[in-house]
């Protein structure tokens, strides 16, 4: 029996995972792209399957997996990386999510440069309906409004939190030497911004969707393990 599982990455995370399986052995399977009708982004999956891993499922369960990987919230004008330094037999799918849906894929080992295909319509899977595309500018707008007064709201909470750390760096101030309280001061500055920056993610965040909140909360959290590492190396 065949069983499906799926690992969804971010696009920075994308090469690592790939380079992993391809250390493993896993074999390429396919590629494709998905449109998400309500929002206008794009959805690339990648299969792939361990053949050893699969050859000693089989003769214990009849069983085997395939790998997927599931790169979600990509925006027609991002760039994607190529994976096709690990696995060669992808570039016909790419060139295909090139050619049909108009997204960015860099560094491809083989690249038709947009002629993959032969279309009347350029780039034909990201063309939507008259309705469909009122119904996306009206989402997308109030979505904007939404964020505007989530960002706004976090700002003004942390002016408030960076003018409460000024004062109180001030006050030690008087009490320290100036190089001393030069130094507090910077660090209080530094700390202010940070605070600022984490709101103004926070409140992007408060205004997605649940699910994709999640999603960039995990891969926020795998990027700021890895930030960390690299510090303690």
């Amino acid at each position: 029996m065949q069983k499906a599982i799926y690992t969804t990455v971010g696009i920075d995370e994308l090469l690592s995972h790939v380079q992993a399986l391809k250390g493993v052995g896993a074999r390429f399977v396919q590629m494709h792209a998905e449109r998400n009708v309500d929002d206008g982004t794009y959805r690339l999956v990648y299969t792939f399957i361990n053949v050893h891993a699969a050859q000693e499922h089989i003769a214990q369960d009849g069983s085997y997996a395939i790998e997927n990987l599931v790169v979600e919230g990509i925006d027609r004008y991002q760039e994607m990386p190529s994976i096709s330094s690990y696995y060669p037999a992808v570039f016909p799918f790419e060139n295909e999510v090139h050619d049909l849906f108009g997204l960015a894929i860099t560094d491809m080992q083989i690249d038709f440069k947009g002629f993959f295909y032969q279309v009347s319509t350029a780039e034909p899977m990201s063309v939507i309906t008259p309705e469909v595309k009122a119904a996306r500018e009206k989402a997308m707008k109030v979505r904007a409004a939404a964020e505007a007064k989530a960002r706004k709201a976090a700002a003004e909470k942390a002016a408030a939190a960076a003018a409460a750390a000024g004062e109180g760096a001030a006050s030690a101030a008087a009490a320290q030497p100036a190089a001393a309280a030069g130094s507090d001061a910077q660090h209080d500055e530094a700390a202010a911004k940070a605070a600022l920056k984490a709101a103004e993610m926070e409140a992007k965040l408060a205004a997605m969707d649940p699910e994709k909140a999640a999603k960039v909360r995990a891969a926020l959290a795998a990027k700021a393990v890895r930030d960390k590492q690299k510090k303690e190396a």
